[in-house]
C-alpha cells in the first residue's frame, strides 16, 4: 500500500501576504485557490501551495477565532517544525537574504548537510537544508 502525506496545514494571517510570502519569496507554486466555506458556512478560501516539482504541500488556513490566531506564528511552540530541502543550498540562501527573510541562527554544517534557521511571514521557524 502506498501512501504519503499529501498537505499540512498552517495557520497563517492572512491568505494574501501568505501566498506572496511563498510563492515570491520561497519559490513555492500556488497549487491552489479556491473559494470554500466554514463548517457553519462562512466564506474561506482552499489554498495550496507546494515548493517546485511537488510534495508535500502546506494548506494555507486563515486563523478562525483567537485560538488560532494565537497559533500564527507558534505552530509548534517555537520549534522548528518546518524544513525546505532545496539542491543549492547557498544560491538559495542569499536569495532569501536578499527577499529580507529573517535567518535567526547562520548557515552551519550538520551531518545531515547545511542548514539555517529562518522564520517565515508569521514567525514560525524553519530550517532551510541542503547538500554539504
Amino acid at each position: 500500500m502506498a501512501a504519503r502525506i499529501d498537505l499540512v496545514t498552517l495557520v497563517v494571517a492572512e491568505y494574501d501576504p501568505a501566498i506572496a510570502f511563498f510563492t515570491e519569496v520561497l519559490g513555492f507554486e500556488l497549487a491552489e485557490d479556491s473559494p470554500s466555506l466554514t463548517n457553519d458556512g462562512r466564506p474561506k478560501r482552499w489554498v495550496v501551495v507546494r515548493p517546485p516539482g511537488g510534495g508535500t504541500g502546506l494548506l494555507l488556513a486563515r486563523a478562525d477565532g483567537d485560538r488560532q490566531q494565537a497559533a500564527v506564528g507558534d505552530q509548534v511552540a517555537g520549534r522548528v517544525g518546518f524544513f525546505l530541502r532545496v539542491d543549492d543550498f547557498d544560491a538559495t540562501y542569499r536569495r532569501m537574504v536578499e527577499a529580507k527573510v529573517e535567518f535567526v541562527k547562520p548557515p552551519r554544517t550538520e551531518p545531515y548537510g547545511r542548514v539555517a534557521v529562518f522564520r517565515d511571514l508569521a514567525g514560525n521557524p524553519w530550517d532551510l537544508l541542503g547538500p554539504t
